[in-house]
């Protein structure tokens, strides 16, 4: 019996990761933009108390502030 040759596949990433995303420790900007969805579509599906509303929104406006202004400055 003849073994077949085993190839191996190595994946090229399309930009460079820093230590942290490398760890997976590190928070991107699009994972924070994947919270502010999940923040957005949980409160319309009513997955929080009405007296968490308050808490959970303030941290919404936070994050959509933070987001937006991130984005303001890499287009300029």
């Amino acid at each position: 019996m003849a073994e077949k040759e085993k190839q191996e596949v190595t994946e090229q990433p399309t930009q460079k990761e820093t230590p942290q995303e490398q760890s997976g420790a590190g928070l991107s900007l699009n994972d924070l933009g994947v919270l502010r969805n999940i923040i957005d579509i949980a409160s319309q599906r009513g997955a929080f108390k009405p007296n968490e509303m308050v808490t959970v929104g303030q941290v919404y406006e936070k994050l959509d502030s933070f987001l937006s202004q991130v984005s303001q400055q890499q287009n300029l």
